[in-house]
């Protein structure tokens, strides 16, 4: 379970294929910290440590994971949204995140809005957003400005801006979604 904070900026530093896998070597702030087993979201999409070497660490990615997300996009150099599992006993300060990426998206438009972002991203899925309800974007928790029907919008201050790897996105560029929890639990029962 994740909250949707980013808690750093990681870095790919390898790649290997293994059959249909790939082995992903990461850099991050917060290695040391780390332990065999431990899961990790990395653009949103939980992945268990499998292998620590001084300040890098190796996660595995399989072709479910690979077809579901961006992942498979990444190469040496990619910087990469990481959070650690959410801690229990503390503060929720984004909302509850799974880390399992329900789609990818397309973002179709960032405009800078002289103090803010504004990001617009268009989805195949038949999942919905709400203005003012919850998405995570790359493992970032946010607010949905504007919600149409397979698109959505939403703004970030410059600090969210700086300190996630939204400062590298262009439009065109695929990004990993995952829809609000409530949200899907909500339109299911609508749809029964």
């Amino acid at each position: 379970m994740f909250t949707g904070i980013v808690e750093g900026l990681g870095v790919v530093k390898k790649i290997e294929k293994e059959g249909e896998n790939i082995h992903f070597t990461i850099e991050s702030p917060f290695t040391d910290e780390l332990k065999i087993d431990q899961s990790v979201a990395h653009n949103g999409c939980c992945l268990t440590v499998v292998g620590i070497d001084g300040s890098e660490y190796v996660v595995t990615a399989i072709l479910e994971t690979l077809e579901k997300t961006n992942l498979g996009q990444w190469t040496e150099g990619t910087k990469v949204n990481l959070e650690r599992c959410m801690v229990m006993n503390g503060r929720l300060d984004g909302h509850i995140v799974q880390g399992h990426v329900d789609t990818t998206a397309t973002c179709t438009g960032i405009e800078n809005q002289d103090g803010s972002y504004k990001f617009t991203f268009h989805y195949e899925s038949s999942d919905v957003t709400v203005e003012k309800g919850s998405v995570t974007v790359n493992g970032t928790s946010l607010t949905v400005v504007d919600s149409k029907d397979k698109a959505f919008s939403v703004c970030i201050i410059p600090f969210t801006y700086e300190h996630t790897n939204f400062h590298q996105l262009s439009v065109g560029d695929k990004i990993n979604l995952e829809f609000d929890i409530i949200g899907k639990y909500v339109a299911k029962l609508f749809k029964a």
